[in-house]
């Protein structure tokens, strides 16, 4: 439906006013007219490839602007291409909306990804759009490129290498606990105002660290993004590694606003370390490699914090512990899909 007795744009309208200035007006687009299009990739890289898909009232709540929408769907494809260290280079978008989304907010929701595209130097390559009767749903396949032989992945880790993350982890926990109305074990979760802000907006607005995974190449023995949180992400890390890991609580890193919430409620430690929805990267390299990080650290502009290490322990065991060492027992390691 549309205000002010304007005619629909309908599919094809939208397309052409909307999306296929998001080509950036490349011709392998064909300016979203054709079935198909081309993907060129620079010469002496590969193509690093991968796909999300959000789903209103699941991965966002359903009363979200369009701009929030755009963010998180944009954020969580460039989360994955981070944590290959790869290059954006272009995307492929589906969406399925109900008869009732309207040109103004599917004009908004394309100026969102107008937005994020300029931030991170990539462009829509194509892609189709459905109706449907049920709730909003995107898909993105975000396409990157590595130097050849250079892609960061998760199964490289060897006991005695040390594990770190980047950014601060939990906050978006939080954040989606506060969105939802949910206190904490003991009560309100957020200090103040300032603190439920900050919270909120590291939940809606995902930061992907892609100058950070291209600093990784060639450092990195093993990375991944912390999506469903770092205590089940690990254990996916240590999985395809073929080892296990020790996670140390206490040097997890957290900002102002969750250490506040952590001091008021001890309890909320396991939400910050299983919760998700961090896409920070978690990542591990050889101690001799620590010297390096550093400077790569601060090229990238993003602070890292070792939090543990690498064992001998079997395949995907991970061993979480308090500052003296002693174990913690977790109920939940991480968010499943269902």
């Amino acid at each position: 439906m549309t205000g002010g007795g304007a005619i629909p744009k309908g599919e094809f309208g939208r397309i052409r006013d909307f999306f296929a200035p998001l080509t950036g007006g490349a011709a392998d687009s064909f300016g979203l007219m054709d079935d198909a299009a081309l993907l060129r990739a620079p010469p002496g890289t590969e193509i690093a490839v991968t796909a999300d898909a959000i789903v209103q009232g699941v991965h966002y709540p359903p009363d979200a602007p369009p701009e929030e929408v755009a963010a998180r769907l944009l954020g969580v494809n460039l989360s994955d291409l981070a944590a290959k260290g790869a290059v954006p280079l272009c995307y492929m978008l589906t969406m399925q909306l109900p008869p009732d989304r309207d040109d103004a907010w599917v004009g908004r929701f394309a100026a969102a990804l107008a937005d994020r595209q300029a931030q991170s130097g990539w462009r829509l390559l194509g892609g189709d759009s459905v109706r449907t009767p049920g709730p909003d749903a995107f898909s993105v396949t975000a396409f990157g490129h590595v130097p050849a032989g250079t892609l960061l992945r998760r199964g490289g880790a060897r006991p005695g290498d040390l594990l770190y993350a980047s950014g601060t982890i939990g906050d978006a926990a939080l954040g989606l606990m506060l969105a939802e109305g949910r206190p904490g074990p003991d009560g309100d979760i957020a200090a103040d105002a300032a603190d439920a802000a900050f919270l909120a907006e590291r939940f809606r607005l995902p930061l992907p660290r892609l100058a950070l995974g291209q600093a990784l190449r060639g450092l990195a023995s093993a990375c991944m993004d912390v999506s469903d949180g770092l205590a089940g992400d690990l254990a996916k890390l240590a999985a395809a590694s073929g080892c296990g890991a020790e996670l140390t609580a206490p040097l997890v890193p957290l900002s102002g606003a969750a250490r506040r919430a952590l001091a008021r409620q001890p309890a909320l430690l396991e939400m910050l370390l299983c919760g998700g929805d961090d896409y920070e990267l978690l990542f591990t390299l050889p101690p001799a490699r620590q010297k390096a990080l550093a400077a790569a650290a601060r090229r990238a502009g993003t602070p890292v914090t070792r939090i543990g290490v690498m064992t001998a322990a079997p395949a995907g065991e991970v061993r979480v512990t308090d500052a003296a060492g002693r174990p913690l027992t977790l109920a939940r390691p991480g968010y499943r899909h269902g």
